[in-house]
């Protein structure tokens, strides 16, 4: 919750809020950053202007309920527009300047200003060049990718054609590298001291399963690339994958 704060991208509940539509209406109107409606609209159009009908209307719908119940991310969510100005703008902007004798234009421009913008950025483009650049090992018939750079910037958010296939898996990828998903080590680190539990993830075989059902076949262990198959499996791939939908 700290860190939702510091970062400035809405309270945690809405931002959870838009994220669970955002996998169950996945590249349709619904969808609040659609990306089949362009590379600029999924980055940081959607920001830019009133929400699709749509948006509103299946966000109604979405459960909410356990965000409801947790003390903390309601505590955020009535007091944000406190606790937000004083932890995104306020602190980083006096801390290097009583603590490290910065001036006050290299405290608010870099270690601020710099900092929220970068940060939205490496954010977006989790919408906008993870739902367009990569390759798709685990179902070519979505937009979402692997992409390797926005795992980098992102600490692990990047794997993104895997975490819409298994949304429910903590890790976001198939692999908890933390050199590729520092994100998955932090996650690991608190349930270590038991701040995090009920952690959920995917069995290998259901992956492999997956992967040689609809994976364009780039996957490292189990591709075997789309010329070796047959025309009637792949039929079925699609028939399959959107009953899965």
């Amino acid at each position: 919750m700290i860190f939702n704060t510091i970062a400035f991208q809405d309270a945690a509940y809405h931002w959870a809020r838009d994220h669970r539509v955002h996998h169950k209406y996945s590249e349709t109107d619904a969808d609040p950053h659609n990306a089949t409606r362009g590379f600029f609209f999924s980055h940081i159009g959607w920001l830019l202007c009133k929400k699709h009908p749509e948006v509103k209307a299946k966000g109604k719908g979405v459960d909410l309920s356990d965000l409801r119940a947790d003390p903390i991310l309601m505590f955020q969510k009535k007091y944000y527009m406190i606790l937000m100005p004083l932890l995104c703008f306020i602190l980083p902007t006096m801390v290097p300047m009583y603590l490290w004798n910065e001036s006050f234009v290299n405290s608010w421009f870099v270690a601020t200003m710099f900092r929220w913008c970068f940060i939205l950025n490496i954010t977006w483009l989790v919408n906008s060049a993870a739902h367009k650049f990569g390759g798709k090992p685990y179902d070519k018939y979505i937009n979402p990718a692997e992409n390797k750079s926005v795992a980098i910037l992102a600490f692990g958010e990047g794997w993104h054609n895997y975490h819409h296939v298994f949304p429910w898996d903590y890790k976001t990828a198939e692999f908890g590298n933390y050199s590729m998903n520092m994100t998955t080590g932090f996650i690991d680190f608190f349930a270590k001291i038991g701040w995090a539990y009920d952690l959920k993830t995917v069995s290998a075989d259901i992956i492999k399963k997956r992967v040689k059902r609809t994976g364009d076949g780039s996957h490292a262990t189990w591709g075997w690339g789309d010329k070796d198959q047959p025309k009637d499996e792949i039929d079925n791939a699609i028939i399959i994958n959107k009953k899965d939908e």
